[in-house]
């Protein structure tokens, strides 16, 4: 496992539990302020897992796909599926 998934995997076990601290907050009834905040953190931590994901995919992954493309068909589909997620990450 390479160091850009170990540092996904922490954020996504950190976050796991902020969600898990939020929804306790919310049984108990804290105030919406903190919990909003807490939950804007936790947002924060899944698109830093985002983002190193997909950093690990075009180091490795597209790199790979790249040089062993037999076509330009192939690089326009790695290249596509990029365009793609970065439309989800920024809503356009």
């Amino acid at each position: 496992m390479n160091d850009e998934r170990k540092k996904a995997i922490q954020s996504l076990k950190t976050s796991k539990g902020q969600i898990e601290g939020i929804i306790k907050m919310i049984e108990d009834g804290r105030y919406c302020i903190d919990i909003s905040n807490q939950i804007i953190a936790a947002q924060s931590l899944l698109k830093k897992a985002n983002m190193l994901i997909l950093k690990q995919h075009l180091n490795h992954c597209v790199k790979d796909a790249f040089s062993k493309a037999n076509n330009e068909e192939d690089i326009e589909k790695k290249i596509e599926e990029i365009i793609q997620i970065l439309s989800k990450i920024t809503g356009k």
